[in-house]
């Protein structure tokens, strides 16, 4: 037998409740900037905030997120759709250069059979990509390997996010 792979972080989600009845993501916003960091939130502005993905696809992924808890886009006033995706299109670019990646898969499960692990408050993924990162592991094992620690890459992802334009374009949150 091989050595074996270690990801400690996934059993705190595989063997944690699956239907929390408090919403994962409200609360976010107002939360103190030492939570917000434990949480692993990169950037906010007014209306939604950027954070990394506990249980990623790839290392780097994230979650835009706006603060309205919605399972909907059409019950986002015009507004929180607009400040959701500039902010989806500056994460996208500054995660693509913090990172160095090829390529960037963006999208959104809207509701639970369209693979929402939370279906009740609409998030958008950010998963960034490189030439040859798929490999036989996810297939053959179900495994991922990600090839930093989460709080290490938040850290690193937060320098990038620091004159993160406000919702209407201007510089400051």
């Amino acid at each position: 037998m091989g050595n074996p792979l270690w990801a400690p972080w996934r059993m705190e989600y595989i063997l944690g409740p699956k239907d929390r009845g408090d919403c994962i993501f409200c609360g976010i916003p107002d939360a103190e900037e030492e939570e917000q960091r434990s949480r692993l939130v990169v950037a906010k502005t007014p209306r939604a905030f950027v954070m990394m993905n506990r249980y990623p696809f790839a290392a780097g992924h994230l979650l835009v997120v706006p603060h309205t808890h919605t399972s909907a886009l059409h019950e986002l006033s015009l507004a929180e759709h607009d400040a959701l995706f500039r902010l989806v299109r500056e994460a996208a670019t500054r995660l693509q250069r913090a990172v160095k990646a090829e390529g960037l898969n963006v999208g959104l499960n809207l509701g639970a059979v369209a693979g929402a692990g939370v279906a009740a408050h609409l998030h958008v993924h950010i998963v960034p990509r490189w030439a040859g990162d798929t490999n036989f592991m996810p297939v053959l094992a179900d495994t991922r390997v990600i090839p930093q620690a989460l709080e290490a890459t938040r850290d690193h992802l937060a320098g990038f996010f620091q004159d993160l334009p406000s919702d209407d374009g201007s510089l400051g949150s």
